[in-house]
């Protein structure tokens, strides 16, 4: 097993860029690195050189301004689960935080670390993704803004390179009317165990009730986090009730295509709990309205 040589730390974004130029590819980004120590343990990667960001403070910070959230990319699960603003302003997202691993696990992983290690039922991701979330870049082409629904490409690989670009902030619009979030999920147990599905909601209604956004995301019932667009379609323009969320969530759950798994149960069954999170979570978020 090829050796990790360097472990260094940069001052600044800027020179954790430089660095990753120096090494050519030799170099790989590091934050929590909860994934990549047991990637490297297993030989599906082998960088000489890590360069480790976890503790800049252009990546730590959480900021709630001008319309938007803005969460430096190296603040931990832990961290933002428990963060005022966070679970005030987008309570899904501190509950999707709050899911993921074991307290040792939430108090070193990253926000940046789940995207980029693009795993379909990353706990935190399926809010982000529900939320609308945008993740800055920066990398030797300058800066550049992406959608998070777009950074996934597959089962443990996303488009973000980490031997070349830093994620460095994750951006989420916070609605100037009334809405709601809601994360919600089903596992062997409550800790340490990966889901057998998760799901988030985020709803944007009209003053008297009338749905005019829907963002509904389930996982893992696809290689990416799934959208249940036409669940969305259906909820658009119509009056928030407990009976329109039951044909919606029936909607999401006719949509999403899980296949079987020993470790999660069969495709049939998921399809089921893809029915029954959404109703849920569709009816918390409906509760926060008011």
């Amino acid at each position: 097993m090829k050796k990790v040589e360097k472990h260094l730390f940069p001052k600044n974004i800027k020179e954790a860029l430089e660095l990753l130029a120096e090494y050519k590819g030799e170099a790989r980004l590091v934050s929590g690195a909860t994934d990549l120590m047991l990637w490297i343990r297993e030989e599906k990667v082998s960088p000489s050189v890590l360069v480790d960001v976890s503790e800049l403070p252009e990546m730590r910070f959480v900021s709630a301004a001008d319309g938007k959230m803005t969460i430096g990319s190296a603040m931990t699960h832990a961290e933002i689960a428990a963060h005022p603003d966070v679970k005030r302003i987008f309570p899904a997202l501190s509950d999707g935080c709050r899911s993921v691993g074991s307290p040792q696990i939430r108090n070193i992983a990253t926000l940046a670390g789940n995207i980029v290690s693009a795993q379909p039922a990353a706990d935190s991701v399926v809010p982000m993704t529900a939320l609308g979330a945008q993740c800055e870049l920066v990398g030797p082409e300058g800066v550049r803004m992406r959608p998070l629904c777009e950074l996934s490409k597959r089962v443990g690989e996303s488009y973000v390179d980490p031997t070349k670009e830093i994620l460095t902030r994750i951006e989420i619009k916070i609605p100037s009317g009334r809405y709601g979030t809601a994360f919600k999920r089903i596992a062997p147990r409550e800790a340490m165990a990966l889901p057998v599905v998760n799901a988030a909601v985020m709803l944007e209604a009209e003053d008297d009730g009338t749905i005019k956004a829907a963002r509904i995301v389930a996982s893992p019932v696809a290689v990416v986090p799934f959208r249940a667009k036409n669940a969305e379609e259906y909820l658009i323009g119509k009056k928030a009730s407990p009976e329109l969320f039951a044909e919606a969530a029936e909607a999401a759950g006719a949509e999403a295509s899980p296949r079987d798994s020993l470790v999660r149960g069969s495709g049939a069954y998921r399809k089921v709990l893809v029915k029954d999170l959404v109703e849920r979570a569709l009816i918390q978020a409906a509760s926060l309205f008011a």
